[in-house]
C-alpha cells in the first residue's frame, strides 16, 4: 500500500509566481532532524542554473532540533531567487516515503527533483537533467554520484535496465521524476527499514516506464553516522530483500 497520507500543515509559502513556468522545476526536500545539513542544501539547490525553480520542503515532525526554523529563516532570506518556496511540517513523524509523497502532491510542475536535506547537488545538475528527460521523453532522468563525508568515491549508478535492478538498487533516491508517472504507479510505499526508492523503481520498471542515465557527476551523497546507508537500511537488509521480492516477485538479488 502506497504510505498514508500525513496530515500537515502550511508554516511558510512565498509564491513569486502566479502560474509554474513551463520549463519549471520542483525541488522535493524532505527535512527529518537535520537542522545542520538544511542551510547548504537549499545553498547548493539557489545556485542551479536552470533559472525556474520552485521549493517544497517537508518535515517530518523534527522535535530534536530546530530544522524547520533553521528552514524557515533560510527561506525569509532568500525567497526571491525562487518562482515558489513553501515548507510543510507533518503532524506526525510519518516516514520517508510519506514525506516525499507530500511534496510531490504539493507540486504544481510537471518534474519533481527528490532531495534529502543531507545531501547536496552541483549547479548544472537541474538543467541538465530537466533538458534529458524533456528531450528523451523519459519519467526519471538520474545522475552518477558523487560521496562526500565520511566516505570519498563514486556511485553506482549505470543505464536503466530491468536486469540490473533484478540484483539489487543502483539508482538514488536523487533523481528528476515525472509528476504522473509517480501519481501512475501510487506514489512511494513506507517500508520498514528503508529500501522507498528502489521500490519505486521497480514499480516504474513494472509499469513499462523509463529511466535516463546521464553519465556526470551531478548530485553529492552524503556519508555520515546517521545517514540511510549507515543506519536503518544496513541493519534491515536481510528482511528488506525479502520484503521487495514478495512486492516484486522477478527480483533475485544475484
Amino acid at each position: 500500500m502506497p504510505a498514508r497520507p500525513a496530515l500537515h500543515e502550511l508554516i511558510v509559502s512565498y509564491d513569486n509566481s502566479p502560474r509554474p513556468h513551463p520549463d519549471a522545476v520542483t525541488v522535493a526536500i524532505s527535512l527529518y532532524h537535520y537542522a545542520r545539513f538544511i542551510a547548504e542544501c537549499l545553498e547548493s539547490v539557489s545556485r542551479q542554473t536552470h533559472p525556474h525553480l520552485e521549493v517544497i520542503v517537508v518535515d517530518d515532525h523534527s522535535t530534536a532540533d530546530d530544522s524547520v526554523d533553521v528552514a524557515r529563516r533560510w527561506m525569509d532570506r532568500h525567497a526571491e531567487r525562487f518562482d515558489r518556496l513553501a515548507l510543510f511540517r507533518h503532524s506526525h513523524n510519518a516516514g520517508l516515503a510519506a514525506a516525499r509523497n507530500t511534496a510531490f502532491s504539493q507540486a504544481r510542475t510537471d518534474h519533481v527533483f527528490v532531495l534529502d536535506a543531507d545531501n547536496l547537488i552541483y549547479p548544472r545538475a537541474l538543467d541538465v537533467l530537466h533538458r534529458a528527460a524533456r528531450d528523451e521523453d523519459r519519467d526519471a532522468a538520474y545522475s552518477q554520484l558523487e560521496l562526500f563525508g565520511d566516505q570519498q568515491g563514486v556511485g553506482q549508478a549505470d543505464v536503466w535496465s530491468r536486469r540490473r535492478f533484478q540484483r539489487g538498487n543502483y539508482v538514488d533516491a536523487m533523481a528528476l521524476i515525472r509528476v504522473r508517472s509517480w501519481s501512475q504507479v501510487g506514489g512511494y510505499t513506507h517500508l520498514e527499514g528503508g529500501w522507498e526508492d528502489f521500490d519505486l523503481w521497480c514499480k516504474f520498471v513494472e509499469a513499462r516506464m523509463t529511466g535516463l542515465y546521464v553519465p556526470e557527476i551531478l548530485c553529492r551523497y552524503r556519508v555520515h553516522g546517521t545517514s540511510m546507508l549507515r543506519s536503518d537500511t544496513q541493519a534491515a537488509t536481510e528482511a528488506l530483500k525479502v520484503q521487495l521480492t514478495y512486492r516484486h516477485p522477478w527480483l533475485t538479488f544475484s
